[in-house]
């Protein structure tokens, strides 16, 4: 990017006309900004019809082809960036000023423009028109991480830029009030068809788990993948398959399109009868490497015989590909396009190389070796190079008869780029270079006592041989340029061989995994539906020996909000994530643990399940699970999946209660209601009455089995309500001593029937009745007429400690 444009700034100027109404403005404007960041994307947009600043959660973006999709369906007048780049956006911005039919105004601001803290405070400084007209400045970061997840840094920092440009347009405008940018609203921005999930969603659902290498000796291979559904599913036998496979995890889509192509596939290769092509392929798949990588050292550089060698397995694993996948139905659209798009033009290269370049040579050699029979001036020279030192030796004892007496010994040797040369010994005479000078000879250097000469028979080798090593490094290298243009001039096929190859070993694995796991395919639809038969959570069914199944049903007529008790330990949690990853699954095309499915297309995920503390957050825990839950409220639609766990539990108890009451009534009247799963200890919040009635309401609970003073725990959904969350009998069960778990049970008997709560230091209440019945008796028995009786000394001795004593 040239320095003109670095230094380019914006000339327009975002007018706003108060008089034309409140969506109508002078000059309607989309600007985009954008910021990546190690193949991540985070970007935000200003829409000046209705003062609206859209934001789009950081994203896994490799190649940029997330950002073409949001250029499209925007085409933003403005895009506003960084100059210090990704690469791959520098070519992607010089791509799209070359386009013809659109060309957007380009604006790039000094990369200090979109620090975190420096969009923050643009961000605060901004004209927000929703603020509550008390708030403090104290109190805006709060209130604005409710509204926007500033968590989000690469979409933090696109902000920045934004604004940036935004009040560099507003310069000269409304000098009067001095206002920033004007924001009506913050909305959350996704692409048709991409279900929305946020950070805490993927941590709570346990989607990806990253973890550091156990040995201490290995920890500078960096992090690995736990125990997750990443990776349980990601069987690739290649890198970018698995590149691949975690970019779907970060999009799932609802484009019935999308995942009915991939279903198609899994569908295939789950069969038995297809098993053995199944290994064929995962072989072949496994010597795919990075085309595109090598076709660019291809470009720009001699490439080494290892990227040789590469390319041809690579090519010639795609012919074995094409060939395995010709012989299985063309009716599935990813065979029919590997066999359209593997063409001929693989077999030329894959032949080609293979009659060239000659690799076990070559590795020897450390360099690029042309085989024989491919040029016969190569091969006569290659001859007369393996001729050489019998040649040589006839030619050093034709010279020895020539020399001077005192040599008794000598040899012709031949020295690249210096040619031929007579080798004598040193003499003990000979102690300077001018005793070095022998007549006929022309001296050349010394060398470990050994003196190099160019003779008259040398010099007629010189001229007839020539420099045969380099000659034929030359020629050897003239071939390698003419194959080199050849394949890249046969390339054009080469770049849709890793993508479809990488698509094909995506569904391969997701494949394997439904065959091991017992995984069955959903029927995708596109009602307000959700039914899943038997379910499993595809996690926990890994590390339990017996996993009881459970079934979920979803539908405004079967109950669209769920509300479930049970008590702790019982697995209402589980439940939750258990629902969540198999609709998660189902969106990216995957099986489903279950015996049935029927999974009604859902625009977004959302979840109060896991509490992501940190420090550098700023924010307590309930905080923390208030900015979930609203933000599950703020965002949700009737295509929705929400999941609540336990909210309310980090305060007040009649706080928390009320809390969750208040969000439950909202979406039970909200016209588009989610479907909810919402699990709590609460039980007042039904034994109360204070849920709205609504036929979208279902009352669930978890089984559970008392066999005397033991709580069994069975696993098994049901309707219904449960009564106690048997907190005592769970505390028996980790190893609470008895004497605390009984005093609790004895508390929380008083508590609950409104009775006095006594200190445990106490004696019993039977000991103070009959103690208080002593003290009346005795002064019941006092004689008061005793004129012999001092009544305050008698009240102050005796009664007052008995009193004491009791109370």
């Amino acid at each position: 990017m040239s320095e003109r444009d670095i230094l380019k700034e914006p000339e327009r100027a975002l007018s706003i006309n108060e008089d034309e109404g409140d969506n109508v403005t002078g000059n309607h404007e989309i600007s985009l900004s954008i910021f990546v960041q190690h193949a991540k994307i985070g970007l935000s947009y200003y829409d000046s019809s209705d003062y609206t600043l859209h934001y789009m959660l950081d994203t896994m973006d490799n190649g940029l082809h997330l950002l073409d999709r949001v250029i499209q369906e925007l085409s933003p007048n403005v895009i506003i960036t960084s100059a210090k780049q990704d690469h791959s956006l520098t070519r992607f911005i010089e791509t799209l000023e070359l386009n013809r039919d659109y060309k957007p105004e380009i604006v790039i601001f000094p990369v200090a423009n979109f620090g975190v803290e420096v969009s923050k405070q643009r961000l605060l400084s901004a004209h927000l028109c929703f603020l509550p007209p008390t708030i403090t400045e104290s109190e805006k970061i709060p209130f604005l991480s409710s509204c926007i997840p500033l968590d989000s840094e690469l979409m933090v920092r696109s902000i920045g830029g934004l604004l940036k440009c935004l009040e560099r347009r507003r310069v000269g405008l409304e000098l009067e009030n001095c206002l920033g940018v004007p924001i009506f609203q913050f909305l959350m921005y996704t692409l048709k068809d991409v279900v929305y999930i946020d950070r805490d969603t993927y941590s709570a659902l346990q989607i990806f788990k990253s973890e550091l290498h156990p040995s201490v000796y290995k920890l500078q291979l960096g992090e690995k993948e736990g125990l997750s559904l990443y990776g349980i599913l990601n069987r690739c036998r290649s890198k970018f398959g698995s590149q691949l496979l975690r970019q779907w995890f970060h999009r799932p889509t609802r484009d019935l399109n999308i995942l009915n192509r991939r279903q198609e596939v899994v569908r295939f290769f789950t069969s038995p009868r297809n098993f053995a092509d199944l290994g064929t392929l995962q072989s072949c798949l496994r010597n795919i490497k990075n085309i595109l990588r090598l076709l660019h050292k291809m470009s720009f550089s001699t490439p080494k015989v290892t990227v040789w060698q590469t390319l041809y397995t690579t090519v010639y694993s795609a012919l074995c590909i094409r060939d395995t996948i010709r012989s299985m139905p063309q009716s599935i659209q990813l065979f029919r396009e590997i066999s359209e798009n593997f063409t001929d033009d693989l077999f030329h290269i894959a032949s080609y190389i293979s009659k060239v370049v000659d690799f076990e040579a070559s590795l020897a050699e450390n360099r690029f070796t042309v085989k024989s029979d491919v040029d016969p001036v190569i091969d006569e020279k290659k001859r007369t190079m393996m001729g050489l030192p019998n040649f040589l030796t006839d030619v050093a004892r034709t010279e020895l008869e020539n020399l001077d007496p005192r040599f008794s010994t000598c040899s012709v040797i031949y020295i690249p780029l210096i040619g031929f040369l007579l080798s004598l010994p040193k003499l003990p005479s000979m102690m300077d270079k001018q005793s070095f000078e022998i007549e006929g000879l022309d001296f050349i250097f010394l060398s470990k006592d050994q003196l190099h000469y160019r003779s008259a028979r040398t010099k007629e080798l010189d001229s007839m041989l020539g420099d045969l090593h380099c000659d034929i490094l030359d020629m050897e290298m003239a071939v390698m340029r003419e194959l080199q243009a050849s394949v890249l001039q046969r390339s054009g096929c080469l770049h849709k061989v890793m993508s479809l190859c990488a698509e094909l070993d995506c569904l391969i694995a997701l494949a394997q995994a439904s065959r091991d796991q017992g995984y069955c395919c959903p029927t995708l639809t596109s009602s307000q539906r959700l039914a899943l038969i038997e379910s499993r959570h595809p996690l926990l069914e890994l590390c339990t020996p017996v996993f009881v199944s459970n079934n979920y049903i979803s539908s405004e007529t079967e109950g669209k909000v769920k509300v479930i008790t049970g008590p702790n330990s019982s697995g209402k949690s589980i439940y939750l994530k258990q629902v969540g990853l198999i609709v998660f699954m189902a969106l990216i095309g995957s099986d489903v643990p279950a015996k049935e499915a029927e999974i009604g297309l859902v625009d977004g995920i959302f979840t109060r399940i896991h509490s992501r503390e940190s420090v550098s957050v700023g924010l307590s825990t309930f905080m923390i699970d208030l900015n979930q839950m609203s933000h599950s409220l703020n965002n949700s639609t009737g295509n929705s999946l929400v999941l609540v766990d336990e909210f309310g539990k980090g305060t007040n108890t009649v706080d928390g209660l009320s809390l969750l009451t208040a969000c439950l009534n909202f979406w039970l009247r909200s016209p588009q209601c989610p479907h909810l799963l919402m699990a709590t200890c609460f039980h007042s919040l039904i034994q109360l009455g204070v849920i709205s009635d609504s036929p979208l309401l279902a009352l669930q609970t978890l089984e559970t089995a008392i066999e005397g003073e033991e709580l069994v725990f069975l696993y098994q959904m049901k309707n219904g309500i449960c009564q106690s969350s048997c907190a005592a009998n769970i505390a028996t069960l980790v190893g609470i001593p008895t004497d605390l778990v009984k005093r609790g049970v004895e508390v929380s008997e008083l508590y609950r029937t409104g009775r006095t709560i006594r200190q445990m230091d106490q004696p019993p209440e039977d000991d103070l009745n009959s103690r208080c019945a002593e003290v009346a008796e005795k002064f019941l028995n006092t004689d008061l007429d005793d004129p012999e009786m001092d009544l305050d000394s008698y009240l102050k001795d005796q009664v007052r400690p008995a009193v004491e004593e009791v109370l």
